[in-house]
């Protein structure tokens, strides 16, 4: 039977500012992993040692953007493995962005995990990197309104 993790956390800043920690770069390297992402229907791109723990071996996740809508949805699928012909995990990464109470809902769908123990990496995984974006988003709005 096929299992999932569902995540909703609660952010005071706009789904503008929490958009730009899941589709920029340098910002998403910063909380989850080395990426050339680009947020382009269709596109393909990859993590590098993304939170994987502390084995220090190096890691990919080979991901395609699967659909986009600026500052509500991102989507993309989720194949880790040691090579893209060596895949052990097929899955979907599903981000969606609400406006509430003046900041933003977020809510993160992973979807198509088969065993529990991937589910419990990954919620574990998931959970560790959100407290990263988390600290930096404060930290870069506490920035923002003493300059």
């Amino acid at each position: 039977m096929q299992k999932e993790i569902k995540k909703t956390w609660y952010f005071p800043q706009s789904p503008e500012e929490v958009w730009e920690y899941l589709t920029n770069p340098e910002l998403i390297e910063l909380w989850l992993a080395k990426t050339d992402f680009k947020p382009i229907a269709g596109n393909r791109f990859q993590f590098t040692n993304s939170c994987d723990g502390g084995d220090r071996k190096p890691h990919f996740t080979f991901c395609k953007v699967l659909e986009i809508v600026p500052c509500k949805l991102l989507s993309y699928s989720w194949q880790k493995g040691v090579s893209e012909d060596a895949i052990t995990l097929d899955s979907v990464v599903t981000w969606t962005l609400t406006g509430k109470d003046g900041g933003t809902q977020l809510h993160l769908q992973h979807n198509g995990f088969y065993l529990l123990e991937d589910v419990m990496a990954h919620t574990n995984g998931w959970n560790g990197c959100l407290n990263k974006i988390i600290a930096l988003i404060n930290t870069a709005s506490h920035a923002t309104s003493n300059a």
